[in-house]
């Protein structure tokens, strides 16, 4: 497989499923948004030349009527290839019009790379860039891996800026970091961005801490593996069901800590377009007779990390 091309076919999917959302922005209607992004992707990714198979959807099949897990997508011709997607990451930033919404997508030819499998539970996640690879360990306390980034950044702890999603169950962990004297980003939705945002000197946000999904833990740990940064991971299970079925999906210790090259190795192609401007891409912009998209494309293979402006004409946007 050539991913050379390849990882440009994704761009596009990325870009149709942010356009299609996009007209969704500040109109309050989460579920039509959502809808909107699945179709756009899933139309665009059946047109690819491959035997692609959904590792990481909406959900199961009765679930999820668009991109559910292990749906077959493509020409049927080609190469075989896992993709894990998240057509419209922040349903709610996108129907309140906030900040962080993006169409995101991560791939691997079957063999080439590994995209674990994440079952539907919540994931605590520690995500930091390339100069603090190597020096975190998530079993410590949050104000030791603070001090620890701090020193591999050459920065004072008052400098450092954590993302953290704001949910009651993150409130001791707040507290702890601010007592450190960090500065909390608080995320309203949708941690996957700042994840991304993490691993770009420019956005001022230093890490990632707390807990969220597992799926979306997944797709940034293809980032991060992409980016040369570091992620490590444990499973938070909610019921025995839940637990039950993770160990059919993952096998091996449930409790064990999850590192980079667990979740995403190999191989792998990462897209992300924005849909409402935020920590990394700015969003769609209408001017007359066109859009624009930002999104950012990168392999792994080659540690490529690319910023692509698109300009789409308006008698076009949505031909998928």
């Amino acid at each position: 497989m050539n991913d050379r091309n390849y990882h440009l076919d994704f761009l596009r999917v990325t870009e149709a499923a942010a356009l299609s959302a996009a007209r969704w922005v500040g109109k309050g209607n989460r579920d039509s948004a959502d809808q909107a992004a699945c179709e756009a992707m899933r139309a665009t990714l059946g047109d690819m030349q491959m035997r692609g198979t959904i590792v990481i959807g909406e959900g199961e099949r009765d679930e999820a009527p668009m991109l559910f897990i292990g749906e077959q997508l493509g020409s049927g011709d080609g190469p075989e290839v896992q993709i894990a997607v998240d057509p419209l990451e922040g349903t709610n930033l996108c129907a309140n019009g906030t900040p962080n919404a993006i169409a995101v997508l991560a791939a691997t030819v079957t063999g080439e790379g590994h995209l674990m499998h994440a079952p539907d539970c919540y994931m605590e996640k520690l995500v930091v860039g390339p100069e603090c690879k190597g020096v975190i360990d998530i079993t410590l306390p949050a104000r030791v891996n603070l001090r620890l980034m701090a020193k591999a950044m050459g920065k004072d702890v008052d400098e450092m800026i954590i993302g953290i999603l704001e949910r009651p169950r993150h409130d001791a962990l707040i507290e702890e970091l601010r007592e450190a004297g960090a500065r909390v980003h608080l995320i309203p939705d949708g941690d996957l961005s700042v994840a991304l945002a993490a691993m770009d000197p420019d956005s001022g946000v230093d890490g990632l801490m707390g807990i969220g999904g597992a799926p979306e833990g997944v797709i940034s740990a293809a980032a991060v593996l992409c980016c040369g940064g570091e992620m490590q991971a444990r499973l938070v299970f909610t019921s025995d069901e839940q637990r039950a079925r993770a160990e059919k999906m993952t096998g091996g210790d449930l409790d064990r800590v999850f590192h980079t090259n667990d979740l995403a190795s190999g191989n792998v192609m990462f897209a992300a377009t924005g849909i409402t401007s935020g920590d990394l891409l700015k969003g769609v912009r209408y001017k007359r007779g066109h859009a624009l998209t930002e999104s950012i494309v990168m392999r792994s293979s080659t540690g490529t990390i690319r910023r692509i402006e698109t300009v789409h004409q308006s008698e076009r946007i949505y031909e998928f």
